[in-house]
């Protein structure tokens, strides 16, 4: 995949022709847009913060939702919490938000 898109990088920087370079780390030779682009992809990295963190609090939690159950005799899983976060990805995000429940659960409890 991460071929494709810098195939159609490429390609579209050799479409660019005459009038100007393309900004490498834009991909477009019109300075607005580029500006534009640069603003956008800021708040990408201020929203991929967020998830990085968020990522660790709610694995942390969960680690610690898992020691207290074992400690108290419980099981080390709770299927039916792990189908009820399943389903609510599910809902909302689809396929994608399936396999993004999967990653979730397996940060908090680890690999099966």
């Amino acid at each position: 995949m991460m071929t494709d898109v810098a195939e159609q990088n490429g390609s579209r920087a050799e479409a660019g022709g005459a009038g100007g370079s393309v900004d490498p780390r834009t991909g477009t030779q019109e300075p607005m847009a580029a500006a534009r682009i640069a603003e956008i992809r800021q708040r990408i990295d201020e929203i991929d913060q967020a998830l990085i963190e968020l990522w660790q609090e709610r694995a942390q939690l969960s680690q610690q939702v898992g020691a207290t159950r074992m400690a108290s005799g419980g099981t080390r899983l709770v299927l039916s919490r792990e189908q009820e976060i399943l389903e609510r990805f599910r809902s909302a995000l689809g396929a994608d938000g399936t396999q993004f429940a999967l990653l979730l659960l397996r940060a908090g409890r680890g690999p099966l």
